[in-house]
């Protein structure tokens, strides 16, 4: 996985307090793989509860960027429980839990 320690912690840090202590964030895409390129972080993170994704998002950003240097991350969130669709199947697929 091409995440520094500092990354996870900080990803890790602002899922629990944007999505609640029970939500679980997977890296996926090119990042979950030593072998791949690509610069952009997919993160997807399973929740418990109803959510407003784009003020979610936002928070989850700021709370994130707080801890690292700015930089592309594509976020999506699936309700627990909830069909996944095309894109959340291949991240619970390929997807590596942080």
């Amino acid at each position: 996985m091409r995440l520094e320690t500092h990354e996870i912690a900080a990803i890790k840090a602002a899922t629990r307090l944007t999505f609640g202590p029970d939500a679980v964030v997977r890296v996926f895409g090119s990042r979950a793989f030593d072998d791949r390129r690509g610069g952009d972080i997919d993160l997807h993170v399973e929740h418990g509860s109803d959510i407003d994704m784009w003020r979610v998002k936002d928070d989850f950003l700021d709370r994130l960027f707080a801890r690292i240097d700015a930089q592309r991350v594509d976020l999506i969130a699936t309700k627990r429980g909830a069909e996944p669709t095309p894109i959340e199947a291949v991240a619970y697929r390929d997807g590596v839990i942080l």
